[in-house]
């Protein structure tokens, strides 16, 4: 997998992943790459940040689970996540995000969080669309038994509707469950264009805690105006499709990473992709969907070191506009 796909759907046309841009001689070669040996800053820790609401600090790369856990109960499978969850943990990161419609995903990590007996050490954040207030009420109940634990980090509402008073309902419905300590934060998510609006009206009308969005070098319109919203409400920020569903990868398919990439202490084309959107202060954490364990440590390098500034970002974003 190219560690960043949704059950949402795929492009037709054919993308290329990040382990093929990598054996293709991408960015700092493959061999290079897939022992993920950094360049520049192995020894530096990992960036967090505040969340608004609390103050509590949140390593900046999480994990996000559709498709990549919605898998059999294949010992080699099961064994691979559970090395990525455990390189997360160990790279001082802790942010798992899933929802009851990625398929077994939700099962999977729980069950995997409760054989490693490391609950205590993740920020576990899932969502609910269920219709109406009892169907919410016996989805989160299922995402409780499915995750094998009693209280959850944050709770989302997934892909927030177009209706202003369906959406004030199910908050209303997730701040009574916040209020009775079963979820410490609680947020709205959406993936598309097209609903940054209403998630910018949630931020603005309901003082939530979260949002979750789609961010990346190929979809950039969250930097128009939701961004800004985010961080004047006291919003927390959690980046969904960072590589835009592979496109990113694709498009640099054979490409050597640009040298002045060593400015912002990139190594890997991955790094240079979360590095761009981690430039954002109003982000939080990225939640690329992960499915190796060489993948994870990649990812956690992106939170190591420089991120470019202003002008370096306008440069990258030129690169990004010249591979057509």
């Amino acid at each position: 997998m190219n560690g960043d796909m949704t059950n949402h759907g795929v492009s037709p046309r054919r993308l290329f992943s990040r382990r093929e841009v990598l054996a293709l001689g991408a960015g700092i070669g493959a061999a290079a790459a897939l022992r993920i040996a950094p360049a520049f800053a192995a020894a530096a820790p990992l960036l967090t940040r505040p969340i608004p609401r609390s103050g509590e600090r949140l390593p900046v790369v999480g994990i996000g689970t559709a498709i990549v856990f919605d898998i059999a109960d294949d010992p080699a499978r099961l064994a691979e996540r559970r090395a990525v969850i455990q390189t997360m943990i160990e790279g001082g990161a802790r942010l798992i995000d899933t929802a009851p419609s990625y398929g077994a995903a939700e099962t999977v990590v729980g069950g995997l969080l409760a054989e490693m007996n490391v609950r205590d050490k993740v920020f576990l954040a899932t969502k609910v669309r269920a219709a109406g207030r009892d169907g919410s009420i016996a989805e989160m109940q299922q995402s409780l038994r499915r995750l094998r634990t009693d209280k959850l980090d944050l709770m989302q509402l997934h892909n927030v509707g177009p209706s202003a008073g369906d959406t004030a309902a199910q908050i209303a419905l997730l701040r009574e469950w916040k209020d009775k300590g079963v979820f410490r934060y609680i947020g709205v998510t959406h993936f598309m264009e097209s609903a940054n609006e209403r998630v910018s009206a949630a931020m603005q009308g309901e003082k939530l805690d979260f949002v979750q969005i789609n961010y990346s070098m190929a979809e950039r319109s969250v930097e128009q105006r939701l961004l800004g919203v985010a961080a004047d409400t006291g919003t927390a920020v959690l980046v969904n499709l960072p590589f835009g569903r592979g496109k990113l990868f694709s498009a640099v398919r054979g490409r050597q990473l640009p040298e002045w990439a060593a400015e912002f202490e990139a190594a890997s084309w991955g790094q240079f992709f979360l590095k761009y959107i981690l430039a954002q202060e109003a982000v939080t954490c990225v939640i690329p969907g992960t499915d190796k364990p060489e993948y994870m440590l990649d990812n956690l390098n992106a939170g190591r070191g420089r991120l470019p500034d202003a002008a370096m970002r306008k440069k990258m974003v030129a690169f990004w506009e010249s591979l057509g």
